[in-house]
């Protein structure tokens, strides 16, 4: 098909689309206007559903006349809009990060530029001839021409940003014929390279506007406030087509009318309604003022909050308050639609935030559907407004080239492509109250384009912040930024903002716009971002990468399900599992990094002030709200078992302040109820359903340690008495069995281990145990996996240099084994010496020294591995749960006794990694559901796991369904681990997470049970 290349035109953006307005839909009454159903307004037809679509691969392949409206299209496919090409069976399913898909060339992109050609046949009332009519696209990917019964209507590009075209001239009354050509690629791809799926085609609504001939086309609303918040005031500035008289009406957020104004406003006009004493908006209370503009036949209605945002002393404030921004990144991302969103699905998401304590959204990397901000204005979050436009791919193509990334940032040639994109974004998103930072795009660079994006929006919006991370000075090269008033990072290290904090010379409050990442088993460094972020007013919070992982539904030949990511679908160039680095997996089940998340953030903290007194002090970390929507009921547990219970009176505390409340257990009581330590959970709960959870809901727990009795083993040692004589031992062929009363163990002195240990016959070892430094790795130990390869540590083998063994005077059995642990190539990685105990009551206890060689990059791990026969299912604990924990990922656990299977167990990440381990374990069963087993104790806490997977197994899969269950149990006790952090895109890992000890005592307990006789 020939024609004008407008896709690759830098000084043709468009053709005949109308200029940038406020989202807004025209209603026939105040009452339907309030449901925010389109489709209950006489004004709106629309053009969701089925239409005839064919794809091409070349727009050269594309029949010159498809959009006449003699063309017959019966054969051709039928495609639901909205949607997207690839997830429908067309094109390719591609992922990409940084790199472009098309050569660097530009404006240029590929001859061989795929297309899709779209054909709707419509019917048009009579009456709407009689009025204007427009056709609304809300995100069409990358560019698409228009045609309405034959004739040529327009050109678009800017793939989520709105597109309005005037069809009065071309349409008739009854059938009229549409026509859309969608190209894959245009110029624009050069500024939409997102760290994302490259979708394409109409994938956002499409929908019929019946204007009046003279109406309201745009509408400013700006809220006005007093310097101490008292007064308001209420400015809207109205754009109209002509002239047109215009009442309008405010109700507060209880529906009740404060104040009616009308006007006559010709071309550009303003109203103002006085707000006396308003009720002010904010993430926690999002109080909506409703604003009714009547004109003609026409009704619009308009949500409006009352916020102020600034910054005060290098500190960011919101209505007056110090703010922390406790955000994720989201990307518009459903498993099985792509980039199409249902509103529930939104819901669903919003939901999920809130019930996790977070408050803020940034809109990666491009504005988000105009229903999700509505949704947002409502259930009250804070949105950091992105502009689409991202141009990372440039840094690959001139690596070595000072000042490749700003390449286009800095080219005159761009800048009206880059600036209409901040157009775009603020004149359809200005009156939501949700939105309180326009951010002017993602990694691409820093130069005069993002300058002049940034005065204009200033100059527009003078009531939010702009934001532009590119402007870091690691890496911009225009030194002029003052148009921006944040300074932003991604992925600092804390000491790097704790620096920035100390340091008199940064004035301005930092946005930490992207931070822990959170790809596969992680964050693990969470806590201690959050520890400085709310030690420094300067530092006002940030966005966690990212909020979903972005896997497509796929199905294996043998129909298991799975999530495919890059290079799935031989797709080239691709970022392989690099989309799969999320908070919640494609169908929104939490990671536990969510959970460690909503913990960290959590809006409320208790700590001890007196614990034998049951005296704790409770901060208010809420910005806005007081405490007393939520109230704290408390256990005491002794080993798991609950001692006392009972809830505190009401919450009082204001905003930011402290109250100290007493809870009524008695220490004597509970200390005389049995042995063990004592542990008290305070968990804070709604008194009140929400929108987004029920009465009851926790927000937040804490556990405290208190005094309390030991717990005694002299229970276990005076049954042992008379066991001694029981006690036999065989050595033959290095082969050494121990027998005694109940018991029967068996120990390979060649290999140094124990071959097979039972209990009244029950054999409980399914093959040699061993010990093991390896571990499946995470996502966050993709770089340091690469240093642990070079050095062998994937590798590790036993070497035995000799074993001995000798009987106690008591009977007991001791065995020594000096050994260590080596991969071919390499010297040993450990050198240790390990004695193996077996006591009369056939426990068995194990005690390791060992030595680490000095130029080894720190252990993933150091500890015993046991392979437990099939049906050991069941998995019983007393230590941290009920979900996965690591030294570093552990706020979101909490002590306990706990009884799971071994399924339970296991956090079945998208990518196979490391995944199920329990940081600071006291004891630990591995039985049968018939509780035949083993015990596991020790002098400390231990992280303990148990799987159907060896790390072997999940180091190998790249996909759940490689994955091979196998029948038997794995079970980990390590020494230590080492932790997440969250390296796969932020810092390494901090050092006191790191299992760097190069000299280091290990000793465990293994003891056979009958756990339902003991």
């Amino acid at each position: 098909m020939e024609l004008n290349r407008e896709w690759e035109n830098l000084s043709c953006l468009h053709i005949g689309r109308l200029p940038a307005r406020a989202s807004y839909i025209p209603y026939e009454s105040a009452m339907t206007a309030r449901t925010g159903k389109r489709g209950r307004s006489p004004h709106v037809q629309t053009l969701n559903g089925s239409w005839k679509f064919r794809y091409y691969r070349s727009v050269r392949e594309v029949d010159s006349h498809f959009y006449e409206t003699e063309t017959d299209v019966s054969g051709w496919d039928d495609l639901i809009v909205p949607s997207c090409w690839q997830t429908n069976g067309y094109d390719q399913l591609h992922y990409t990060n940084v790199n472009y898909p098309i050569p660097y060339d530009p404006p240029f992109v590929p001859d061989d530029n795929p297309a899709g050609t779209y054909v709707r046949d419509f019917n048009l009332p009579e009456a709407w001839t009689k009025k204007l009519t427009r056709i609304v696209f809300e995100g069409v990917n990358a560019c698409f021409y228009l045609w309405v019964n034959g004739r040529f209507v327009g050109y678009s590009q800017g793939s989520r940003i709105p597109a309005e075209f005037d069809l009065t001239p071309f349409v008739a009354a009854g059938r009229n014929r549409l026509a859309v050509l969608v190209l894959k690629w245009c110029d624009g791809t050069y500024l939409e390279d997102q760290d994302v799926w490259r979708f394409s085609g109409i994938y956002r609504d499409v929908y019929l506007l019946s204007r009046d001939n003279t109406h309201i086309r745009d509408v400013f609303n700006q809220p006005l406030l007093s310097d101490d918040l008292s007064e308001g005031k209420l400015r809207s500035e109205i754009e109209t087509t002509g002239s047109l008289t215009i009442q309008a009406e405010l109700r507060d957020p209880a529906g009740k009318l404060i104040g009616q104004k009308e006007a006559q406003i010709d071309g550009k006009g303003a109203m103002e309604l006085d707000v006396p004493q308003p009720q002010l908006w904010n993430a926690e209370q999002p109080r909506l003022y409703e604003l009714i503009l009547t004109a003609g036949q026409e009704v619009l209605r308009f949500r409006v909050g009352f916020k102020k945002v600034e910054i005060t002393d290098g500190i960011f404030r919101i209505n007056g308050r110090a703010v922390k921004l406790k955000g994720v990144n989201r990307h518009d991302s459903h498993p099985e639609l792509g980039q199409t969103i249902p509103v529930n699905h939104m819901i669903a998401d919003l939901k999920l935030m809130k019930r996790h304590n977070i408050n803020t959204i940034r809109t990666s990397h491009y504005p988000n559907d105009p229903k999700f901000l509505d949704l947002c204005d409502e259930f009250g979050f804070y949105i950091i407004d992105e502009a689409d436009l991202e141009c990372h791919g440039v840094t690959r193509t001139g690596e070595l080239e000072a000042g490749a990334f700003h390449k286009l940032s800095n080219n005159p040639d761009w800048k009206e492509a880059f600036v209409e994109r901040a157009v775009r974004m603020v004149e359809r998103d200005k009156n939501h109250a949700s939105v309180i930072i326009w951010s002017m795009g993602n990694e691409s660079g820093y130069g005069d384009n993002h300058i002049a994006m940034a005065e204009w929006t200033k100059a527009r919006d003078a009531s939010r912040l702009v934001h532009y991370e590119g402007a870091d000075p690691r890496y911009y090269s225009n030194s002029d930024t003052s148009c921006l008033d944040l300074d932003s990072r991604m992925y600092p290290s804390v000491k790097e903002i704790e620096r920035y904090a100390l340091d008199e010379n940064s004035t301005k409050p930092l946005f930490l716009c992207e931070y822990s990442h959170a790809m596969g088993n992680g964050p693990g460094d969470l806590q201690d971002y959050w520890n400085v972020i709310y030690r420094y007013p300067k530092l006002m919070g940030g966005c966690v990468w990212e909020w979903c992982d972005h896997g497509i539904a796929a199905e294996t030949p043998d129909g298991q399900r799975y999530y495919a990511y890059g290079g799935d679908f031989g797709d080239q160039p691709n970022d392989g599992n690099f989309c799969i680095d999320g908070l919640v997996f494609p169908d929104r089940r939490p990671h536990t990094g969510l959970l460690e998340l909503k913990q960290v953030i959590a809006p409320v903290l208790i700590e001890a002030e007196d614990v034998a007194q049951g005296r704790f002090r409770v901060l208010n970390r809420y910005d806005f709200s007081n405490l007393s929507h939520l109230a704290v009921s408390w256990k005491l547990e002794q080993e798991g078992d609950v001692l006392q219970q009972g809830r505190s009176g009401l919450l009082t505390a204001a905003p930011g302040e402290t109250e100290i409340i007493s809870l009524p257990y008695d220490l004597t009581v509970a200390q005389e109820e049995g042995t063990g330590p004592l542990t008290l959970t305070c968990s804070v709960r709604q008194q009140l359903d929400t929108p987004w959870a029920e009465e009851g809901y926790e927000i937040a727990f804490y556990q405290f340690e208190l005094p309390g009795a030991t717990s005694a083993l002299a229970h276990e040692k005076l049954q042992s008495e008379g066991y001694a004589g029981f006690m036999t031992i065989d050595e033959q062929d290095g082969m050494l069995t121990v027998r005694g009363f109940d018991f029967e163990h068996v120990f390979d002195l060649k290999k140094g281990m124990p071959q097979q240990v039972s209990k009244h016959g029950v054999p409980l070892l399914a093959s040699l145990a061993r010990f093991n430094i390896w571990r499946a790795p995470m996502d966050n130990d993709m770089n340091i996996r690469k240093e642990w390869e070079a050095a062998g540590l994937d590798h590790a083998a036993m070497k035995v240099y000799g074993s001995h063994w000798e009987q106690k005077p008591d009977a007991s059995v001791e065995i020594h084994v000096d050994f260590s642990l080596a991969s071919y190539i390499f010297e040993p990685f450990v050198r240790g010496n390990a004695v193996w105990t077996v006591g009369v009551t056939g426990e068995i206890q194990l005690k390791v020294h060992a030595e680490v060689r000095e130029n080894l990059p720190f252990l993933p791990r150091f500890g015993l591995e046991l392979t437990m026969p099939k049906g050991t299912e069941e998995i019983e604990y007393y230590g941290y749960g009920p979900h996965e924990s690591y030294i570093d990922k552990r706020a979101s656990v909490r002590k306990g006794k706990y009884l799971l299977s071994v399924d339970d167990m296991f956090e079945n990440y998208v990518m196979p990694q490391e995944t199920g381990s329990r940081y600071g374990t006291d004891w630990a069963i591995a039985s049968t559901v018939q509780g035949m087993g083993l015990k596991f104790t020790a002098a400390q806490s231990f992280s303990f796991q148990a799987l159907h997977y060896t790390a072997e197994d999940l180091t190998a899969a790249q996909h759940t369904y490689e994955l091979k269950r196998r029948p038997e149990t794995i079970v980990m006790l390590d020494y230590q681990m080492s932790g997440s952090g969250s390296g796969s895109c932020g810092p390494q890992l901090a050092e006191p997470y790191r299992f760097a000890e190069k000299s280091f005592d290990f000793e465990l307990t293994i003891q056979p049970i009958f756990k339902e006789e003991e």
